[in-house]
């Protein structure tokens, strides 16, 4: 688990530290979540280069508090607790079932899969995500983070960060877009990218304020690049980013 980002408890004396067992044991989580299906123990434990024992102490641990089961196949796996802490952290952040029909409008009137991303542990995460019906359309799945470098997400987050959300994006690391590109999507008030995760497939991507106007997520549609045109799609994104934007700021 990368901690760069997350938040940090401190007081001025100095004293108060993130308890390293349980950041280590939490790591465990993203591990299974970037699986397809649920892992074997020694598949676990190579992952994250531990020791067999040390890697199934933290899968008991887990286990008991009940973010962890074992399949018939005794493979480890994530239980639905997670989707329901998701499905608070949605609501919380004025981004759950309110703004689900928004976005599939959004589909419905281009015909083309739309995602809701928000910053991670310093990665655009999709936590919403409508499909279009095509057959031929890119398959990313709600959990997926995105490259801030490279992904229209991560560039518009990047782009319409505050100070200290960016200074924090610095410091993590991760590579950002060229300023180029990211001055072109302040002015667009949207960006683009073409073949970073798929070769042949565009995104495009437009943010979306909260009550303090911080840009806390965005509103993207990807589709394979023979669709493209960007006269068709710029608006409806725009006006949709509107629309939610209004939403979480309370207007109607």
């Amino acid at each position: 688990m990368d901690t760069t980002y997350s938040n940090r408890i401190q007081e001025e004396s100095g004293g108060v530290r993130p308890l390293s067992t349980v950041l280590k044991t939490m790591a465990v989580l993203d591990v299974l979540a970037s699986s397809a299906r649920g892992m074997k123990l020694p598949e676990i434990a190579s992952a994250m280069e531990l020791s067999r024992p040390t890697a199934y102490q933290r899968l008991l641990t887990l286990i008991e508090a009940g973010w962890v089961e074992q399949d018939h196949e005794m493979r480890y796996r994530l239980t639905m607790h997670a989707c329901r802490l998701a499905a608070a952290a949605m609501e919380q952040a004025n981004l759950g079932t309110r703004v689900q029909p928004i976005i599939e409008m959004l589909v419905h009137r281009v015909k083309e899969t739309a995602s809701l991303a928000v910053l991670d542990r310093g990665l655009p995460c999709i936590v919403s995500r409508v499909e279009s019906e095509s057959v031929l359309r890119a398959e990313q799945k709600i959990g997926t983070t995105m490259s801030l470098e490279g992904s229209a997400s991560g560039r518009i987050l990047t782009a319409f960060a505050d100070e200290v959300t960016l200074a924090r994006l610095k410091e993590s690391g991760e590579p950002l877009a060229s300023e180029e590109l990211l001055g072109e999507a302040r002015a667009n008030g949207y960006a683009l990218s073409s073949g970073y995760t798929h070769s042949g497939v565009v995104a495009i991507a437009a943010p979306i304020f909260d009550l303090r106007g911080k840009c806390a997520s965005t509103i993207s549609l990807v589709m394979p690049e023979m669709r493209f045109d960007l006269e068709s799609f710029r608006e409806p994104l725009l006006e949709t980013a509107r629309t939610i934007t209004k939403m979480q700021q309370g207007e109607r």
